[in-house]
């Protein structure tokens, strides 16, 4: 067999061993959001947190948490004692279901390096015989829909872990009345900062919004087509000349 034969098998072999290596941790990547989705329905906060790098944050509703404290902050001082009663797990009468769905995932050329975007539809409420007396323990039932754009890094031990978490609700709606009918602000975002509120983000995010709002969170990838960024037109329209169009 000729050097040249040689040396192209060779490298047909490490292009085929690199996208292995590339679809292997693409399905690791989907392995880790799809648990997390799993964790977050169960409410087990705990083992939530154990999923994000040590510099890890989250990117939601406005605001930012940051670090593995920021991260334990948002996930058990804020969620877990505000929907399980600081339960970690699932308890009667709550549901939180967070499907993750439309995954596409993009491993950098450094293979250390992962990006994602998802989404997922919430369904949500709690029982009417498992009331509370605060009013976010009130008998309620709604709807959420929002798009993940998520960083994750592969650490030393070969396992990747989320690095951002970044999840935008786009909208809510109540069961019975539908999106039609979302007031503004359905769930108020984050003003106050940490430690002022003890369970607070270290930071707000100015360019946040909600339904009836609609804009575009920015995608992580390029077309696949053409390799341009894919920038969705603003409106520049008002609600009364569009009425008068129709």
């Amino acid at each position: 067999m000729s050097e040249d034969r040689i040396a192209a098998l060779e490298a047909k072999l490490a292009e085929m061993d690199r996208r292995l290596t590339v679809r292997e941790d693409e399905l690791d990547v989907k392995k880790l959001q799809y648990l997390y989705g799993y964790l977050i329905d169960k409410c087990m906060y705990n083992e939530v947190v154990d999923l994000f790098a040590d510099d890890g944050e989250v990117r939601f509703f406005g605001g930012v948490w940051k670090g593995k404290e920021g991260v334990r902050r948002l996930y058990v001082e804020r969620f877990q004692k505000r929907f399980t009663y600081g339960n970690n797990g699932p308890i009667d009468g709550f549901l939180l279901d967070h499907p993750q769905i439309q995954t596409i995932i993009d491993i950098d050329a450094d293979g250390k390096t992962a990006r994602l975007r998802g989404r997922s539809t919430m369904q949500a409420g709690r029982h009417k015989d498992y009331e509370g007396d605060a009013p976010h323990l009130k008998a309620r039932q709604w709807w959420e829909g929002g798009l993940y754009e998520n960083t994750y890094v592969k650490g030393a031990d070969g396992k990747w872990r989320i690095k951002c978490l970044n999840y935008f609700p786009h909208w809510h709606a109540d069961f019975e009345t539908g999106w039609a009918h979302t007031p503004a602000e359905y769930v108020p975002f984050p003003k106050v900062l940490y430690p002022e509120d003890p369970s607070g983000p270290d930071a707000l995010i100015e360019d946040h919004w909600l339904w009836p709002t609609h804009k575009l969170l920015p995608f992580h990838m390029k077309h696949p087509i053409t390799g341009a960024d894919m920038v969705a037109q603003r409106w520049q329209g008002d609600i009364d000349r569009a009425k008068a169009k129709a």
